[in-house]
């Protein structure tokens, strides 16, 4: 039954994504912590991490992480599976009727009105993130008690070098996991 659940709720967030890994956050979330309560916000946010830092699609690699820890890995392949076919049927799709039908005024119209829904869905799990790894909450108000500092101040120089420098994000991710288990290992 759970191979069952995995691969229904990671259908619908393969199904229901689109925009990309990022727009599939809220969705991920939902399934994953909401519904299913299969890990807590936590959990979510340290297998978002992994996900981010492994080779291939954000998406793809929390299903993948998810399914593993839920069913191990008969679980991590249906997981998959149910993430992708979705997919592979819409693009299949999509790109038949594209091509067939690409110069339509219509097309471009329900394309150019998916951008501002898609800018959403990235913000809103953008936030939902942010709330949760800085400021150990899920929703507004914050309390100022519970505001991981270490976290938000390395947030803050991690977000000046990618604006600033040149130094690419796995190597900002990597700086940031060294400096906080430097300062965790001196702290304690």
């Amino acid at each position: 039954m759970i191979y069952l659940q995995l691969f229904w709720s990671f259908f619908q967030v393969g199904a229901l994504s689109f925009g990309g890994g990022y727009a599939a956050l809220p969705l991920i979330q939902e399934q994953v912590i909401e519904k299913n309560q299969w890990l807590t916000s936590t959990e979510y946010i340290d297998i978002l991490t992994i996900s981010q830092m492994t080779p291939g699609p954000i998406a793809l690699n929390a299903s993948t992480f998810v399914g593993t820890k839920v069913a191990g890995i008969p679980g991590s392949l249906i997981a998959t599976l149910g993430c992708i076919t979705p997919s592979v049927i819409i693009v299949l799709s999509l790109a038949v009727l594209y091509y067939k039908y690409k110069g339509l005024s219509l097309v471009q119209g329900v394309i150019k009105g998916l951008r501002p829904a898609v800018v959403a869905l990235i913000a809103s799990a953008g936030l939902s993130i942010l709330l949760t790894a800085l400021f150990n909450s899920d929703s507004f108000p914050i309390a100022w008690a519970e505001i991981d500092w270490i976290s938000l101040i390395l947030f803050g120089i991690g977000l000046v070098l990618l604006q600033k420098t040149k130094i690419g994000p796995i190597y900002i991710m990597l700086l940031a996991g060294v400096a906080r288990l430097i300062i965790s290992s001196i702290v304690l």
